[in-house]
């Protein structure tokens, strides 16, 4: 039971703007670590704990209301002249907010937090005194370590619930279950499409999180959906997945949009009526085809409001991390310097909370991998700070995220020696990669080139964490890397989950569809095309030998049909060509994930026009999915099939 009851609505907005208030106070910390004599950044970090002290007097959190007056007393003898800000000062500030943080947590359990520890009072005195500590309290460096950390097991509980499907039966099974087929089609008839659009924009408006309520929500499917969180922090994270802010612009846009399509719709009533009535003139046709092109209008507008509406700034996302970084470098003795462009790009809410795990990673891998230390880059002829750089663009229908450092960078050949040693890789597997392929490795779980476990690295977790959650966003990572220059990190995301662009495919009758951010391009198959390379159909597109890949063969069901279209496909480290037997086109469709199975290669299910039930696929678990042995016996039987 909470302890604050009666108060429930202002305490969520209070942690709501406060936690807000918080991570910009952490990041101008950071940025006055740089500039101490800045007065008018000083009075902005006091101005905004003195409004995080006043919040917690009014809600009589005591604990909260006594740490920030002892730090908002700090703040004043640094804006006074009295104390002199250096990084041990700096250190106990930066601990203290940490602690806020941590009571933010125990408030949104509905539980006073407990008072400070007693160390990081003493220390704050007696920095106030003149008593200054001789040595940082270890919540300075480890409380945003231990926020942002993933434990091992998250990777085991994303993969481990997958089951093989059975195909043959998956259709049946769907079709038999009353609320699958019962489900409204996603482009419901013409006389009730305006009901259903204007139920979908009041449930936008009022969770900011679905859309349709059948198969459960439109939340993106298991292949796209949020990763497993740290069980510690859930009731926490689940309170900010289901609140948005929206800007009243575009509230109301939709509003317009949905008083547009109610128009509409009393509009075709009227038309039904007389059509009913036996009116089938050319005039009543006519003005039933305006009314319908211009409901279809609308409904295009509506859509694209309310997507607008799950659309958040990146920099929400961005704003923790120079804190982040500033402390790991603090930890490791580096100087490092996080610079941070393109917060204003724009990506879904959804997204945003799936996408700080792998980023956090990156960034932590750059502090503590990419970039030497002071000493060693002094003797390369560097300059003493490194520069870790956070960008954001949006290129056409993408998000493109890159994290770049000027260190030591990475040397394939290391990278192959040390899969190798820790068994992930065979010495004939590595002497067939080329540098690129060889960047890969140091996603493949257990890698790690640290011979010793820190509080920092050295399990081979993170970069694995970085690929599987990357690719449930239904994006794709890559790594450049030069020797002594430094790496980049190039993650590309789609702008929502919630509508995801796919081509429709035909295998044996069946629609299947396949996300198209992996279609290249659509090729026809001829039966010279294909060769044999290394027991593998092969077929070669401008200079460049491709695997075939049959659609069916995957999915194991026996081709009624040979192949006549190749889809060329990029996936996260390879491309290839899956085999069809025609097309039907390419589609938006809104995923929903399948109830009570989550079968392998599978991201969810969707609606055609005219109703049917198509499947949409994972194609990187289709793929992981197909053993060696299994796509060995595929193969031969496919090229039999061609000569």
């Amino acid at each position: 039971m909470s302890v604050f009851g009666g108060m429930e609505d202002l305490l969520q907005d209070f942690l709501t703007e406060s936690s807000e208030l918080l991570s910009e106070v952490d990041n101008k910390l950071v940025e006055l670590e740089k500039r101490p004599d800045d007065k008018a950044l000083l009075n902005d970090i006091f101005r905004g704990f003195h409004t995080i002290k006043g919040g917690a007097g009014f809600l009589n959190v005591d604990a909260m209301v006594s740490l920030c007056h002892r730090t908002e007393n700090l703040f004043d003898k640094l804006r006074n002249a009295e104390l002199k800000l250096d990084p041990e000062i700096m250190d106990e500030i930066l601990a203290a907010t940490g602690v806020v943080r941590e009571m933010f947590g125990e408030m949104s359990q509905g539980r006073q937090p407990a008072a400070a520890d007693p160390a990081l009072l003493q220390a704050l005195d007696d920095v106030l005194e003149g008593r200054k500590a001789n040595t940082a309290p270890p919540s300075a460096v480890t409380a945003t370590a231990k926020t942002d950390s993933i434990p091992a097991v998250t990777v085991a509980e994303t993969t481990s619930s997958n089951t093989e499907p059975n195909w043959p039966n998956l259709y049946n099974a769907l079709l038999d279950d009353a609320e699958v087929v019962t489900t409204p089609s996603l482009i419901p008839t013409p006389i009730t499409v305006a009901e259903e659009i204007q139920q979908e924009s009041d449930d936008v408006i009022i969770a900011g999180s679905a859309f349709l309520e059948p198969m459960q929500s439109l939340k993106p499917a298991p292949a796209v959906a949020s990763n497993v969180r740290a069980q510690a922090n859930t009731q926490q994270l689940a309170t900010q997945e289901t609140t948005i802010r929206i800007d009243t612009v575009r509230l109301d846009q939709v509003l317009n949009l949905s008083g547009e399509i109610g128009l509409t719709k009393n509009r075709l009533t009227t038309l039904r009526a007389d059509i009913m009535s036996g009116k089938m003139d050319g005039v009543t046709l006519k003005a039933l085809d305006e009314a319908i092109g211009q409901l279809d209008l609308l409904v295009g507008d509506l859509q694209n409001a309310v997507m607008k509406t799950r659309m958040q700034p990146i920099g929400r996302l961005f704003q923790k991390y120079p804190r982040l970084a500033r402390d790991l470098a603090r930890q490791m003795g580096k100087d490092v310097e996080l610079v941070i462009t393109g917060e204003e790009t724009e990506l879904d809410k959804t997204m945003l909370e799936d996408l700080n795990d792998p980023l956090v990673h990156l960034v932590r891998n750059a502090v503590d991998h990419g970039v030497e230390t002071t000493e060693e880059r002094i003797a390369s002829g560097k300059p003493a700070k490194a520069v870790v750089e956070l960008t954001a663009t949006q290129v056409g229908d993408h998000i493109r995220i890159e994290i770049v450092d000027d260190g030591r960078g990475m040397r394939p050949d290391v990278i192959r020696r040390k899969a190798i040693e820790k068994g992930l890789i065979d010495i004939e597997t590595a002497n067939s990669l080329d540098d690129k392929q060889s960047l890969q490795l140091i996603f493949l779980p257990g890698f790690s080139t640290k011979d010793q476990i820190s509080s920092v690295s050295g399990r081979g977790v993170g970069m694995d964490v970085v690929k599987t959650n990357i690719q449930k966003l239904n994006g794709r990572v890559d790594i450049q890397s030069a020797v002594g220059e430094g790496s980049r990190f190039t993650i590309s995301l789609p702008l929502t989950l919630a509508i995801l662009p796919v081509l429709v495919v035909k295998v044996c009758d069946q629609p299947f569809a396949v996300p198209l951010a992996m279609v290249r391009e659509i090729i026809t198959i001829r039966q010279e095309q294909v060769q044999e390379v290394s027991g593998r159909a092969t077929i070669v597109v401008r200079d460049e030998i491709l695997s075939v890949r049959s659609l069916a063969h995957l999915i194991g069901w026996n081709e009624v049909q040979l192949p006549q279209f190749g889809v060329l496909m990029q996936s996260a480290e390879h491309s290839f060509i899956l085999a069809v037997d025609s097309f039907i086109g390419r589609d938006d469709v809104v995923i929903k994930p399948l109830q009570n199975i989550r079968p392998k290669g599978v991201a969810g299910a969707t609606l055609s026009g005219d109703g049917s039930i198509v499947l949409v696929l994972d194609m990187e678990d289709l793929l992981a999915s197909d053993t060696a042995d299994a796509a060995a016996i595929k193969t031969s039987r496919f090229i039999e099939q061609f000569t």
